[in-house]
């Protein structure tokens, strides 16, 4: 049977209550987060077989995100017990004109620390038909790059296909004294499928795509093509914001010889956006995996981002019947 694997850090969201402040009142709630985590609880509620590979502390808090993973369906067999601390992070939604805040408290966490030797790729990777990471994971540190890179090279060594999503995280970035383009980079060149838009392909290249061309997606696209030969698919979406609940939405598929994009949809009402570009590609590859056209799969994509704004916490929880709800335009409720 076919499977996912993905490789990154398990946090803890901890947000206040409705539209709070930080500490406005003395509450958080508490979800389980973190990008790839998100990526295959989605494509577990979608009934695949799909892995995480990642370290937590053994404590609590560790035991706790992985009892959370493996009740939606996610083979926690590779997640390993190290470390002294679970990575935090806070998310204060934002309201009306008022923007939502996201504050870090991942330094010195078990994955984090995790030394590159922690990874065994020969174990892991058995058995795995397409490895997912993002850029978060090299944006932690020095040494959480260098195992992101050893992962890429191994899963290429075996002939795994790598999808691999930008997921640019500027306040991690400047912790360190990072390279981001050399390192994004030299992951990106191992991808076949890569979840970014013209500004993640402009920091790859060096280059501009931000003009207001019309084709500027597709001449961004075409440039990464042209110097990564083993990418095939590039998926991103466009978002407008008119306030914090009023956005519209569109995704878009390239491949080398063609691309699709969507109409945008009108998301009012937004309940929470955080982790709606994990929903997307996990929309994105169920529906590869499923042997759907690019159209097809551009639209489940965009299902998926759509419904997880509707949904508190970071990881999209949906089934097929509801993507098939949302595709099909019924909004009554379903007796």
């Amino acid at each position: 049977m076919s499977k996912f694997l993905a490789f990154g850090e398990i946090m803890l969201r901890l947000s206040p209550p409705g539209r709070e402040l930080l500490l406005q009142t003395p509450k958080l709630d508490v979800w389980v987060a973190g990008a790839e985590a998100n990526v295959v609880t989605q494509l577990a509620r979608l009934g695949h077989d799909v892995g995480m590979a990642t370290m937590v502390p053994d404590n609590d808090l560790g035991r706790a995100a992985i009892t959370t993973l493996r009740g939606h369906g996610v083979d926690t067999s590779s997640i390993t017990f190290g470390g002294e601390r679970m990575g935090l992070y806070f998310v204060t939604s934002g309201a009306g004109l008022r923007a939502t805040e996201v504050v870090y408290d991942r330094a010195w966490s078990s994955f984090a620390e995790a030394p590159t030797s922690a990874w065994d790729w020969d174990t892991l990777l058995a058995g795995v038909d397409r490895f997912h990471l993002s850029g978060i994971t090299p944006a932690l540190g020095p040494v959480p790059a260098e195992s992101a890179l050893a992962a890429v090279e191994a899963a290429t060594q075996r002939g795994i296909p790598v999808s691999f999503d930008g997921n640019w995280r500027g306040k991690l970035w400047e912790r360190w004294d990072s390279n981001p383009r050399a390192i994004l980079t030299d992951l990106v060149a191992h991808a076949d499928l890569m979840f970014g838009n013209h500004r993640d392909i402009a920091l790859l290249l060096g280059r501009d795509f931000s003009s207001d061309a019309e084709d500027r997606r597709r001449d961004a696209a075409e440039a990464a093509f042209e110097a990564f030969p083993r990418l095939q698919t590039i998926a991103s979406t466009a978002r407008h914001v008119e306030h914090v609940d009023l956005h519209r939405l569109s995704a878009r598929i390239d491949t080398r010889a063609t691309h699709v994009q969507t109409e945008e949809v009108v998301l009012a009402g937004i309940v929470d956006r955080i982790g709606g570009g994990d929903a997307f590609a996990a929309g994105v590859l169920h529906g590869l995996r499923s042997g759907e056209d690019i159209a097809n799969v551009a639209r489940i994509g965009l299902a998926l981002a759509a419904l997880k704004h509707s949904l508190p916490g970071d990881a999209s929880l949906f089934r097929q019947a509801d993507i098939d709800a949302y595709l099909a335009g019924g909004l009554d409720v379903r007796r």
